[in-house]
């Protein structure tokens, strides 16, 4: 129940409608382009390769803990579940974010019916949330960075939906998904501490921060945090050293400034004109006061992260929201037709980034196109053929009983290409992989990977020429060495291999 000084409800539609009534979902319309969208990547989910990250996903899927050193348990969960139902496989381990971001784009049409949208409200929402490039490319690649921004958009929804029909107990829903959601990534307490901020500066919601089933809320959302913040704790909080080497990378005038740049781009421009305005309306519609949190929490996220050096794509989360205010606003002073023209022109307008979002051009081509500029993690999932085959061809060559990875990339690469024989040890001292570590002793050879020049702890090493991978990503930088063996046992040299690095 609302306080004395609780609001009331009100009646009407678009910025202004009730927070007692809501229009019926257009789940049709908005199924279908969640499912074309699902379908486009489906049948680009097995070009190009894995990225990197996906490929370290699935290392650590395999050997499950409570944590890493850079990120909580469940996308690797989600990686491993992949390679289970069909191991190697790029096209399965796209799949899983391909249904990520389907239900994305429906949470984000949900979000615009709580804000009193109609069929073309939600359907345009939809649209626009679903060819965002942003979305495109969290799509195609299995990152903690694709669920983070779903379980933002959730956490968004279930407190818009909470505020509107005035029923404390939904908080206790929002506290099971955010914590659900921590236990992927430890962002989402950023936007929980920013919510209740927001809940508490605005005057209308201010009375939600008395309520026992917010406090109760959150502590299901800390509860369910509590394995993976054991972890890091029992591991001295490598994290924690995790997040300075972001800020001290991004921290610089050229990052401050290429967070708003990126901010201004992350759906399209057009787009970005759109969720301008919800967050303008957000801010100023009397009637819209119970949904002025999340615009506050948006703009002390923005600030914080300006501060602290975080990345654009923090804030991707939010975005649906943004772009459903945005939306209603626009659609309560123009006819339906107008606004559905929103969704064609912001539809259009990401077509110019869509080969650096998705690999829909061959891999040859993209390398030697300018989009291999921009799409850099579409650079980071091509060549890996190329290197597996390298490295096993090294192996076979020199007897080597050892590949030692430069980083957890190459390292997660070999292991779910399968190209080495059974008695080779492929290890890395790259965040996650170091804890995996060290090899065992063994009298053959060892073939480098990703290291510039050979370590003083490794003898015999021979410079060989680097991988080309036909793309200019890391793995076409560097050398490769083999090497007669280390020079003192591994156990005794792995805190020198050891690294923790973004």
């Amino acid at each position: 129940m609302a306080g004395e000084d609780g609001p009331r409800a009100t009646s009407g539609r678009g910025p202004g409608a009730a927070r007692g009534a809501r229009p019926a979902p257009a789940w049709g319309a908005v199924l279908a382009v969640a499912g074309g969208l699902v379908v486009v990547l489906l049948a680009l989910a097995g070009r190009y390769g894995a990225h990197r990250d996906e490929l370290y996903f699935v290392a650590a899927g395999h050997r499950p803990a409570w944590g890493y050193p850079d990120q909580p348990p469940l996308t690797p969960l989600l990686a491993r579940l992949a390679d289970e139902v069909a191991p190697g496989s790029v096209w399965a381990l796209h799949v899983v974010p391909a249904l990520v971001v389907g239900l994305l784009v429906v949470v984000a049409a949900l979000t615009a019916r709580e804000l009193g949208g109609g069929r073309v409200e939600q359907v345009v929402t939809a649209v626009l949330v679903a060819t965002g490039v942003v979305t495109l490319i969290s799509g195609h690649m299995l990152s903690t960075t694709t669920t983070d921004t779903l379980f933002w958009a959730l956490v968004v929804w279930l407190t818009l939906r909470t505020l509107r029909r005035d029923d404390p107990r939904g908080w206790v829903v929002v506290g099971l998904v955010a914590g659900v959601g921590l236990e992927n990534k430890h962002l989402v307490a950023f936007l929980l501490v920013a919510l209740a901020a927001g809940v508490l500066v605005v005057r209308e919601t201010r009375y939600h921060a008395r309520c026992g089933w917010a406090w109760l809320g959150a502590a299901v959302a800390v509860a369910l945090w509590v394995p993976n913040l054991v972890w890091q704790a029992r591991h001295g909080w490598p994290q924690l050293e995790l997040a300075a080497d972001i800020r001290d990378e991004y921290l610089t005038l050229g990052g401050r400034l290429e967070f708003v740049g990126l901010s201004l781009v992350l759906l399209n421009p057009v787009v970005t004109v759109v969720w301008v305005v919800g967050l303008v309306r957000l801010l100023r519609e009397r009637s819209w006061a119970w949904a002025r949190p999340v615009a506050w929490a948006y703009l002390g996220l923005v600030g914080l992260f300006l501060l602290t050096g975080g990345k654009a794509y923090y804030l991707a989360g939010l975005y649906p929201a943004l772009v459903a205010a945005g939306v209603c606003a626009l659609a309560a002073t123009r006819e339906p037709r107008r606004t559905a023209r929103l969704a064609v022109i912001g539809a259009l307008a990401s077509l110019v980034a869509l080969p650096a979002a998705l690999p829909a051009l061959p891999e040859r081509t993209f390398a030697d196109s300018p989009w291999a500029a921009l799409g850099e993690d579409q650079a980071e999932m091509a060549g890996w053929g190329a290197f597996t085959q390298r490295v096993a061809t090294l192996v076979d060559e020199h007897d080597a009983g050892l590949v030692l990875a430069g980083n957890y990339g190459e390292a997660g690469a070999l292991e779910h290409a399968r190209v080495l024989p059974d008695d080779v040890r492929v290890a890395s001292g790259h965040n996650g992989f170091a804890d995996w570590g060290p090899p065992p002793d063994d009298e053959r050879a060892v073939v480098l990977t990703g290291y510039p020049v050979a370590p003083v702890w490794l003898r015999g090493c021979e410079r060989l020429p680097g991988v080309d991978s036909g793309v200019d990503n890391e793995e076409a930088q560097y050398p490769v060495f083999v090497c007669a063996g280390p020079t003192e046992p591994w156990a005794r040299l792995w805190p020198q291999v050891r690294r923790l690095a973004a």
